[in-house]
């Protein structure tokens, strides 16, 4: 499968890791591309950030306007909340993306996944399956998508990811786009999964804000010392 168009930063020369950032309903991969300086990453971890743009399609919610988007939503409530032709689809091209950055030479296992909204619901649904032994997982503002495949797909699979997969996962407690209950469930399912869940809930909207991007540097930091010691 082809890959998506991408905003592709390097914070230094040789980078040491990946992370692949996907944006959430109606923006673009321009929309996170002001977070990294303010990442303030030391200069001893290069990092290089792929921001790709979703594909355009009409959104049913959104009066079937075409937006990049990476599924459809039909509806509000769980089961029509993420079109699982789209989710399939958009995984597609997340494998995609992580299959060039192995060619181009970065392990598996130095790339971060990443994303935000309907971004983050893409990076959940194809880390917890994926054969690679990724770096990390970070999901914000975000919710489960198609949840009743979870136990069949995720859960009851012995060979699905590694559950030492390291997972960052944030929420607004006032987001009226994603209600906090859907991020807090997602994390739990998780949890009872095997995995391990950082979690971080702040007082703010659909968005991020200044503590968040401390809490999200400091992931960093961690699972990249790590990831670097161990691939070697």
């Amino acid at each position: 499968m082809s890959q998506p168009d991408s905003v592709i930063l390097e914070t230094g020369a040789d980078p040491e890791g990946t992370i692949i950032w996907l944006h959430g309903l109606g923006a673009d991969g321009h929309d996170f591309e002001a977070i990294v300086p303010e990442l303030h990453l030391p200069a001893s971890l290069p990092l290089r950030f792929v921001f790709p743009h979703a594909p355009v399609r009409p959104v049913t919610v959104n009066g079937g306007m075409r937006m990049r988007a990476w599924y459809d939503i039909r509806s509000f409530d769980a089961e029509g909340r993420a079109d699982e032709a789209g989710v399939r689809e958009s995984s597609a091209l997340l494998d995609a993306l992580v299959s060039a950055e192995i060619e181009r030479g970065m392990p598996a296992a130095r790339i971060v996944l990443a994303g935000f909204s309907q971004g983050g619901a893409i990076v959940l649904h194809n880390a917890l399956r994926s054969r690679q032994r990724l770096a990390g997982l970070m999901a914000l503002s975000t919710y489960m998508p198609l949840p009743h495949l979870f136990d069949a797909e995720v859960a009851g699979r012995a060979d699905s990811q590694d559950r030492a997969l390291p997972v960052f996962m944030a929420h607004g407690n006032q987001d009226p786009m994603v209600p906090f209950a859907a991020g807090a469930e997602a994390a739990e399912m998780l949890r009872s999964a095997g995995f391990e869940v950082e979690w971080h809930d702040y007082p703010m909207a659909h968005g991020v804000c200044p503590q968040e991007i401390a809490d999200i540097r400091a992931w960093l930091l961690a699972v990249y010392e790590r990831a670097v010691s161990t691939s070697k």
